[in-house]
C-alpha cells in the first residue's frame, strides 16, 4: 500500500494506517519479519529411538511420533536416509494444523554388531534439516527369550517368574528359590535385589550381565525370623543398576507360609481338618458387585481342633468362620465373600489359607474361581 494511498482515504483512516505502517517499520528495525511470523514448528516426541536386538539379516524399523505445532499446514519435501541400508516412510500429502503423524525408518540389518542410522527431514517447518536417529545391535544368531522369561521389568531385564511362594515351611527351615533372570537390551547390567526383609536373603550371580547374558537370583528364607505361623507376604524390587528407583512394573511378590511342626503327633489321639470342599466358584454378570459362599469344617479326629489362622492371598475377599475351636463331632460354616471389582486387579490366584493343629492337615488352602 503506497503512502498516496494512505492519505487518500477517509478522514482518520489515514492516520490508523500510519500508525500500522510505523508499527511494521519499528519491528523490521528490531528484526522481527513477518514470514517469522507464519513459521512452522515440527515437534518430535523423540529424536532417538533404540530398536535392542535383531537378527542378521531381519530388518528392524523405528516409529517416530510428530507433530505440526505451527500456524499453517505441513509439508514434507523429503526424508533423506543417511545410506541405502535405510528406508523410509513419510507421509506425501499435506498436514494439518496441530496433526499428529509418524515416520518409520527401517534398517536391513545387513551387517553384524551396533549400528547408528540417521535421517534428515526436509520440510516447510524449518529452515534447516532436522534429524532422527535410530540405534540397536545385530546379532548373528536372534533368540527368542519370550518362552523362557516372560516377564519384563524395564530395560531390557527379564527374568522366568514375578511371584515367590515358600509354602509349607517350619521352623528353622532355609528353603531357596531360584529366579533366572536375563538381559535382553543393549547395555551392561547390574541386577540388584530392593527392600529385602530381614527373612530373606538375595544373591545375584553373576553381579554384572553383559547383554545377550543369563543369570540367577538365589533367594533363602530364614524361617527362625518368621514370627507367626501362617501367611506373611511382602514385595521385594528387581532393579537393574545399583540406586533404582523403585517402580511397580519391577515388582516381585513373596509369600511365606509357616505352618506348626506337627510331625511327631499320635494320630489316634490327634484332632482332624475336614472341608465339604476345597474350591469355591463366583459368576459376576457385571452387575453384581460380590457375592458369598459357604464350606463346612468339621473335626472327625479324636482331639479338639484349633484353627490358629485364616488369612487371604489376595485383596478382594472377606472371611468370617462360626468358631475356631471344633470338639471331635463337632461342625461349623467358613462363609467367604468376594468382591468383583478388587478381584479383577489381583495378580495371583484368589485363596484362603487356614493353619490348624490337624496333624494329617496343618495348611488347607481354599481356591477362589472368578469367571464373567
Amino acid at each position: 500500500m503506497t503512502i498516496r494511498r494512505l492519505l487518500s482515504d477517509r478522514p482518520g483512516a489515514g492516520l490508523r494506517r500510519w500508525g500500522l505502517l510505523a508499527a511494521c517499520l519499528w519491528c523490521s528495525a528490531l528484526g522481527f519479519h513477518a514470514p517469522q511470523l507464519q513459521a512452522q514448528r515440527l515437534s518430535i516426541v523423540k529424536t532417538s529411538v533404540d530398536v535392542g536386538r535383531t537378527g542378521y539379516e531381519i530388518p528392524v524399523t523405528a516409529t517416530f511420533e510428530l507433530r505440526n505445532r505451527g500456524i499453517r499446514r505441513l509439508k514434507i519435501q523429503e526424508v533423506r536416509p543417511d545410506c541405502d541400508c535405510t528406508t523410509v516412510e513419510y507421509p506425501k500429502g499435506e498436514i494439518g494444523i496441530g496433526d499428529k503423524f509418524t515416520i518409520k525408518m527401517t534398517y536391513d540389518a545387513r551387517m553384524l554388531g551396533h549400528f547408528n542410522k540417521q535421517a534428515a527431514i526436509i520440510s516447510n517447518g524449518t529452515k534447516k534439516p532436522v534429524y532422527l536417529t535410530m540405534t540397536g545391535v545385530v546379532l548373528a544368531e536372534l533368540q527368542d527369550y519370550s518362552g523362557f522369561y516372560p516377564y519384563d521389568f524395564s530395560g531390557g531385564l527379564l527374568a522366568n517368574m514375578n511371584e515367590l511362594e515358600f509354602d509349607n515351611v517350619n521352623k528353622g527351615e532355609h528353603p531357596q528359590q531360584v529366579v533366572r533372570i536375563m538381559n535382553d537390551g543393549n547395555e551392561l547390567l547390574q541386577p540388584n535385589i530392593q527392600h529385602l526383609p530381614p527373612y530373606l536373603d538375595a544373591v545375584v550371580t553373576p553381579e554384572q550381565l553383559s547383554p545377550g547374558h543369563s543369570g540367577t537370583i538365589t533367594f533363602t528364607l530364614n524361617s527362625d525370623r518368621l514370627n507367626d505361623y501362617g501367611l506373611t507376604q511382602t514385595s521385594v524390587y528387581l532393579a537393574k543398576q545399583l540406586g533404582e528407583n523403585v517402580k511397580s512394573e519391577t515388582e516381585i511378590g513373596v509369600s511365606t507360609v509357616l505352618v506348626p511342626d506337627v510331625r511327631n503327633l499320635d494320630l489316634d489321639q490327634a484332632p482332624e481338618l475336614a472341608l465339604s470342599d476345597s474350591t469355591l466358584t463366583f459368576q459376576f454378570d457385571g452387575r453384581t458387585k460380590k457375592k458369598t459362599g459357604e464350606i463346612i469344617l468339621y473335626n472327625p479326629g479324636h482331639a479338639e481342633l484349633t484353627i490358629s489362622s485364616l488369612q487371604m492371598f489376595t485383596p478382594g475377599l472377606k472371611v468370617t468362620l462360626g468358631k475356631s475351636r471344633l470338639m471331635p463331632g463337632e461342625t461349623t460354616k467358613l462363609k467367604v465373600t468376594a468382591y468383583a471389582e478388587q478381584l479383577q486387579k489381583v495378580r495371583t490366584q484368589p485363596r484362603v489359607l487356614m493353619i490348624s493343629n490337624s496333624p494329617q492337615n496343618p495348611k488347607v488352602v481354599i481356591k477362589v474361581n472368578v469367571e464373567k
